[in-house]
C-alpha cells in the first residue's frame, strides 16, 4: 500500500474498476443492436468524447504551450488507441467467454504488464522492484483466472 495520504483515492479507483466490468457487456449489446462492430465501437466513444468535452469546458485547466508539445514523448497520445482496442475486444469477445472470464483475463494481463512497466520504469513511471511478493501475487492472479475461466 501507499502512504496514508492517498488512501482516499482507493474507493474511487475501486469504483472505477467495478464500473469497467460493465463496459464489455454493454458494448456487446450495442454491437448486437447496431450489427456492425466498428460502428458500435465508434458510437461507444461518442458519449466519452461528449463527457470529456464538457469537463474540458466546465473545469478549465492550463493548455500546453509549444515547448510542452515538443517535449511530449511520441507515444503519449496513443493511450486512446489502446483503450479503443480494449473496447473492440470487449464488444467482440465478452459474449463468448463471459463477463467474469473477460474481466479476469483483462485484469490479469493488466497486472502482469503493470509489473513489467514498474520493473523497467516504462512510460515515465518510477522503477519498482519485481519482488517475490509481487511475483506470488501475479501467480495467484493467473491461477485465479484459470479457475474463473474453467468453472
Amino acid at each position: 500500500m501507499n502512504n496514508g495520504s492517498s488512501l482516499w483515492l482507493y474507493p474511487l479507483i475501486l469504483t472505477a474498476g467495478a464500473l469497467q466490468a460493465w463496459g464489455p457487456p454493454m458494448n456487446n449489446t450495442l454491437r448486437q443492436a447496431l450489427v456492425n462492430p466498428w460502428l458500435a465501437s465508434f458510437v461507444s466513444f461518442i458519449p466519452v468524447a461528449a463527457f470529456l468535452g464538457c469537463l474540458f469546458l466546465c473545469l478549465p485547466a492550463p493548455l500546453p504551450d509549444a515547448k510542452d508539445l515538443a517535449e511530449m514523448p511520441w507515444w503519449a497520445p496513443l493511450g486512446g488507441i489502446i483503450g479503443a482496442f480494449a473496447v473492440i475486444a470487449g464488444l467482440l469477445f465478452v459474449k463468448d467467454v463471459g463477463a467474469g472470464a473477460f474481466a479476469g483475463l483483462t485484469i490479469t494481463a493488466n497486472i502482469l504488464m503493470s509489473l513489467i512497466i514498474d520493473k523497467f520504469g516504462m512510460f515515465g513511471m518510477a522503477q519498482k522492484d519485481l519482488s517475490g511478493g509481487r511475483m506470488i501475487g501475479a501467480a495467484l492472479m493467473v491461477a485465479g483466472i484459470g479457475l474463473i475461466s474453467k468453472f
